[in-house]
């Protein structure tokens, strides 16, 4: 038998969204916890995102008058994971409607223990809402601000998030129209007034995925919940084919901890490790990534090294990005485009032709891209838009205007031209190319109909472009000078692949049986969704969810909560 320093019943690996929630689970059920983050931040990359949950039938639904259910959300998880019917050994449909089921529950469960949350936003739909089963209102949940001087002194511990003011998410969406609408102008008062009243107070507020980890992480320090930081696992400990610890460190020096009812690996995905990148997704890049520096996939090869299964490795939450002069200054990560599902602009590849719906799913959009790039070069791609386009949208993080970062023009990165044909020539495509995919596009908004992808035919699109547009809010004429051009790259936020996992959360050898006291959850496994990216949220969700599903079968508590 292995000695062991000291011992836990529940050792978790990582600090990820679904870590705390099954730590919650655990100590409501009065069983220890330890949570073991390798980083000297709480959080996880959770905490820089955009903390959004997908959650079908939720309370904040019902309250809205939404109707949904567990039937509509599977029929739609179901009809989604057919566009890809590809190999993706992380989902079925048992552990579909495992989710479906469970994760309104979960959020019950966690409003029960003292979090604090609402609506993401009244129009958030699923990136294939036109599927039977599909939301065009929203199922996405999110933290309510957050005040981090509550916790203490670990307020300098949590990671800081990507908004550097105290905004809620919806208004986030309406401040880049304030040009454009009193909607915009009065997100823009309150967040003005917010951040003077926070100051005044000495509030320290968060949002997004910050505010979600500052609540999760107060919650679980008030449940008794051992949180370490700056304790990498380097080994998950076995005997008799079952895992009953881990190996990690403490006070600089090796520590062996001992679980009782089980490990819980939620450790990441491996975005920042380029030689795993290369291997399971060649083309794309770390520095791309939006994803913590700590992001390296140790835990993936560990699980596999005990008989783990990994699966779907080949998958990430793409995330457009474009790689802006100074961002490293400006932003926590390289600025994501979204530009290109507005009105007056479009993506295409690099000899300068559209190739995909601009306003699709993030996770699609940089699929394409990927695919596109095995026979005509698109990486990078190049968004094309005009003088409408910067004058009234964000660019690159920066608010709608001309007035861009000077080092833009002087580095090459905003290209400019007084005709599509001069600017095709300084970002090396076919003039001719260029300008006939320009023109086929004023045509397509004319009639009102993308004829080559349908962009702006789903709830979806019109959500990504502008809701203050009269007519189709995802189509509009590049055609005011002058024009110009950004790079794009398949980003991303996650990867979306790692260790099989079965319907209660245990890791599972290749014929299928699980590893007895090994579980996992989040983007350290195959995801539940598959190959696809349903809505916004369908990272996060599923890690908090099966965090909660897998604590309640280590337990033994059924239904009990």
């Amino acid at each position: 038998m292995a000695a062991f320093d000291e011992t836990f019943d529940w050792v978790v690996v990582g600090n990820g969204a679904g870590s705390m929630s099954s730590a919650l689970v655990m100590r409501k059920a009065g069983k220890s916890v330890v949570i073991l983050e390798k980083s000297a931040w709480a959080g996880g990359t959770t905490a820089k995102s955009g903390g959004v949950m997908w959650i079908p039938n939720n309370r904040f639904m019902r309250a809205a008058g939404d109707k949904d259910s567990a039937e509509a959300a599977i029929t739609y998880l179901d009809a989604a994971a057919a566009t890809d019917p590809g190999e993706a050994p992380g989902t079925s449909r048992e552990r579909r409607l495992a989710y479906v089921q469970e994760a309104p529950k979960m959020i019950d469960f966690l409003i029960d223990q003292g979090l604090k949350f609402e609506r993401t936003a009244d129009f958030w739909p699923d990136y294939y809402d036109e599927l039977p089963g599909g939301c065009k209102t929203t199922r996405c949940v999110s933290a309510q601000l957050f005040d981090t001087n509550e916790l203490g002194e670990w307020k300098s511990k949590l990671r800081p998030g990507f908004l550097p003011v105290p905004v809620r998410l919806d208004e986030g969406m309406k401040l880049p129209y304030y040009k454009k609408s009193w909607t915009g102008r009065k997100a823009f008062l309150a967040v003005i007034l917010r951040t003077a009243w926070t100051r005044l107070t000495g509030k320290k507020v968060v949002s997004a995925g910050a505010a979600l980890q500052g609540r999760m992480l107060l919650a679980g320090l008030k449940a008794g919940v051992d949180v370490r930081l700056e304790s990498p696992v380097s080994e998950l400990i076995v005997e008799n084919g079952v895992v009953t610890g881990v190996a990690t460190v403490k006070d600089g020096k090796p520590w062996r901890v001992g679980a009782r009812l089980g490990v819980l690996v939620n450790a990441g995905g491996f975005a920042r490790n380029q030689a795993m990148r290369d291997k399971y997704m060649p083309g794309t890049r770390a520095e791309w990534s939006q994803t913590n520096e700590s992001d390296m996939g140790e835990l993936h090869v560990e699980m596999e090294r005990i008989g783990g299964v990994l699966g779907q490795m080949n998958q990430m939450v793409g995330y457009q990005t474009t790689l802006a002069p100074g961002w490293e200054t400006m932003f926590p990560t390289p600025p994501i485009q979204s530009l290109t599902g507005k009105p007056h602009a479009i993506l295409v590849d690099q000899s300068g032709v559209r190739y995909l719906n601009e306003g699709g799913s993030y996770e699609l959009y940089c699929e394409n891209m990927l695919k596109r790039n095995q026979t005509v070069p698109a990486i990078p791609s190049w968004a094309i838009f005009d003088w409408t386009c910067i004058d009234q949208y964000m660019v690159a993080g920066t608010m709608p205007g001309a007035g861009k970062p000077a080092a833009w023009t002087e580095q090459g990165y905003l290209k400019k031209a007084d005709t599509i044909e001069a600017l095709a020539g300084l970002i090396k495509v076919d003039p001719a190319a260029l300008k006939a995919t320009v023109e086929r596009w004023n045509g397509f908004v004319d009639k009102g109909v993308d004829e080559d992808f349908h962009r702006g035919e789903r709830a979806y699109d019109s959500w990504l472009g502008d809701p203050y547009q009269d007519g189709n809010a995802s189509l509009g004429k590049i055609e005011t000078g002058p024009f110009y051009a950004v790079n794009v790259v398949p980003g991303d936020v996650s990867t979306y692949g790692g260790a099989i996992t079965d319907v209660n959360g245990r890791v599972v050898r290749a014929d299928g049986s699980p590893i007895e006291g090994l579980y996992a959850t989040g983007v350290s496994t195959a995801s539940v969704m598959g190959n696809i990216y349903p809505g916004a949220g369908a990272s996060i969700g599923p890690s908090l969810t099966f965090g909660y599903i897998a604590a309640k079968h280590a337990a033994g508590m059924g239904n009990q909560l």
